[in-house]
Parts: structure tokens; C-alpha cells; sequence
């Protein structure tokens, strides 16, 4: 919130994508947009191809993942929820624009997905994916609703390929949706045991 307040919305964007385009992961040494799931790519492609309409709900910045969501996702900027800043409306030399506050505005975890989903989309999902106990209240109120309801977890258990984390984790944590998931008809998904691919091939 300190480092981009006072900072335009494209100002911001223009330093999303400078890093986007140079940051690479310290162990696994390769850019950030080339360490997303593959069998998540395939599953927005096909639910896409079939008629359904994707957003990504995060607990991570809006404006941030609205950057490249839709370059790495093929999800466009309007179907993008996260956490938020304090913005105001103001002139600059004559030119309207949106600048960042050091004020946070809105978090989108836990209960507060459902809230940013009847917000913003003003449907509950039919279908819901998470990977830790920020997800649960989502996959909860996805389920809740009347017809077919598919809710699934990822299980971080892949120390090979990825990294394996989950209850004791201190980002990430997954304790309640492991124990409680299975009994509420949540699919758990293993990257160890279920995924034959993890992230894309990258390009040569």
C-alpha cells in the first residue's frame, strides 16, 4: 500500500508489467507466467469451449492480476476479483485519473469472496476451485445452491514438482477443507496423485 500510493492506475499496471516480464521464481527460476497450473489452463479452456463463463476470485490485488489474467488465463480483466485499494478521482495537469491510497479497501478472502461475488458477478457459481482454507466459505456458498454443484480443492502434496503444504502452512493453510471437504461431497484433488502435468511446457 506505501510503495504505489500516490501512484496512477497505469503507473501501477506499467510496474506490474515491467516485473511480469522480468521476475523469475528464486528456486524453480522461471517467470511467474509460466508457473501456472496446466491442469487449470485446460479446465478454464474446456469449461470455456462448453458455454461457462470463468472469473478468477482472489485474495490477491484486482489490479495486479487484471495485468495478465487474460494473457495467462483467458480471462478478461472485468472477470478478475481480489482484494482492493483505496482509490480517489483527481486532475492532473488537466487529465483525469485514478490514483492508489495507502488505505486497503477490501480483503477477498475467507467470507469475503461469497460477499465480492454477489457484488460483482450477482450469480452464485455453479462450479468453485480453491486450494486452501481462504477458499472454503466460496466452495461452501457454491454448494449451497440449488442443481448440480461441483466443488474440488488442490492439495499442494507434490514436493517434487511443486512445493507440499497444508495444514501447518503459514500462507496457504489447508486444514478445514481436507477434513470437512469429503464429507460435504468436495472433490480433493491430488497434484501428486492426479495431475500428469503440473505447469505448460515452456516455449522454446
Amino acid at each position: 500500500m506505501a510503495t504505489h500510493a500516490g501512484t496512477t492506475t497505469e503507473e501501477f499496471a506499467a510496474s506490474v508489467r515491467q516485473w511480469v516480464n522480468t521476475a523469475r521464481h528464486p528456486t524453480l527460476k522461471r517467470p511467474y507466467t509460466e508457473l501456472v497450473y496446466q491442469p487449470m489452463l485446460e479446465l478454464l479452456a474446456y469449461l470455456r469451449a462448453n458455454g461457462f463463463k470463468t472469473y478468477i476470485v482472489s485474495g490477491g490485488g484486482i489490479e495486479f492480476m487484471r495485468v495478465f489474467a487474460e494473457e495467462v488465463y483467458g480471462v478478461p480483466p472485468e472477470q478478475v476479483i481480489g482484494s482492493t485499494i483505496a482509490t480517489r478521482y483527481e486532475l492532473r495537469d488537466g487529465t483525469p485519473v485514478i490514483v492508489r491510497e495507502p488505505n486497503l479497501d477490501f480483503i477477498d478472502d475467507k467470507a469475503g469472496k461469497p460477499l465480492a461475488i454477489n457484488k460483482f458477478i450477482g450469480r452464485r457459481p455453479v462450479m468453485a476451485f480453491g486450494n486452501s482454507d481462504g477458499d472454503f466459505e466460496m466452495l461452501e456458498w457454491t454448494t449451497a445452491g440449488t442443481g448440480p454443484r461441483l466443488a474440488a480443492i488442490v492439495h499442494h502434496d507434490d514436493a517434487a514438482r511443486e512445493f507440499a503444504y497444508d495444514r501447518d502452512s503459514h500462507i496457504g493453510r489447508l486444514r478445514r477443507g481436507l477434513d470437512e471437504g469429503p464429507k460435504r461431497g468436495w472433490l480433493i484433488l491430488s497434484m501428486k496423485d492426479d495431475w500428469k502435468a503440473v505447469y505448460p511446457v515452456p516455449a522454446r
